[in-house]
Formats: structure tokens, C-alpha cells, sequence
């Protein structure tokens, strides 16, 4: 049971490192084009058509804050005792990142409901979603194993 919470960092922090890289979903047009996209693509595709609000808002909540929270709570788990200013900060910061985590895997999802009611393309989940949604639950369960109450 010791080696649950770094092994549940280590795999953590590579799902979601696949999840940024990999691509999230496929989108097939017409039978003959298709785009699959990754979450970095995305929003570099998003800063490069001028949606800079955008592309900065997917880039916070998707990668920023998901990589805040894992340094987060590494540090919560490999810290001796932290002082109690420390603590306290730390007791604030991983609630909030936490009721986040899962906001871009349903933004993906409602982008590919979206296309396949639409008509316009047929869409099709991809392994960086998978590793994006896995690495979210799993620093959840990192955050209740570490924060019981």
C-alpha cells in the first residue's frame, strides 16, 4: 500500500503528459479528410486563427492548472511536514484545481456530440482523451487518499 501514491504519481503525470501529446479525438469529413487533433494542437490552432481568449483559457484549464495540481500534491505527498503557512496554502489550492480536473475531458466530449448531431463530421474519441480522463481521476484519487476528510 506505501507504493500506491508514487506509483499513482509517476503514472499521473505520463497519462497526462500522453493525454497533451497524443491525439484527442478524430474527426472524419466528408470520407475523405479527417484531423486528430491534440490538446496542444488545439490550442495552438486556436492562437493561430486569432481566438487568443480562447486559446489561453483551454491552455489554463487543460494544462496549467492539471500540472499545478500534480506539483501539488507532490509535494503534499513526498514533504516532510510542511510549515503551517505551507499547509494551509496547499489545503486551499488542491480543492480548487480539483473541481476543474475534468472540464476539458467534457469539453472534448460535447465538441464530439456536437459534430456527430450536426452532421458535418463524424467524430471519434482518441487515446490522449483516454490518458487525459485517466490522469484526471487518478489525481483525484491521489487527492482523497492524501486528504481523507
Amino acid at each position: 500500500m506505501i507504493l500506491v501514491v508514487p506509483a499513482l504519481l509517476v503514472l499521473s503525470a505520463l497519462f497526462l503528459a500522453f493525454g497533451l501529446v497524443l491525439p484527442l479525438v478524430r474527426f472524419e469529413k466528408l470520407y475523405f479528410f479527417d484531423e486528430t487533433p491534440s490538446l496542444i494542437d488545439i490550442v495552438v490552432s486556436l492562437w493561430g486563427q486569432g481566438s487568443g481568449g480562447l486559446a489561453v483559457l483551454v491552455a489554463l484549464f487543460s494544462i496549467v492548472f492539471p500540472v499545478i495540481k500534480l506539483f501539488a500534491i507532490a509535494l503534499e505527498a513526498t514533504a516532510p511536514t510542511p510549515p503551517a503557512g505551507m499547509a494551509n496554502w496547499l489545503a486551499r489550492l488542491l480543492p480548487i484545481l480539483g473541481k476543474w480536473s475534468m472540464m476539458d475531458v467534457m469539453l472534448v466530449a460535447l465538441v464530439i456530440v456536437a459534430a456527430k448531431t450536426s452532421g458535418m463530421a463524424s467524430a471519434f474519441t482518441q487515446p490522449g482523451l483516454w490518458f487525459y480522463a485517466t490522469s484526471a481521476i487518478m489525481t483525484g484519487l491521489l487527492q482523497m487518499k492524501l486528504r481523507p476528510h
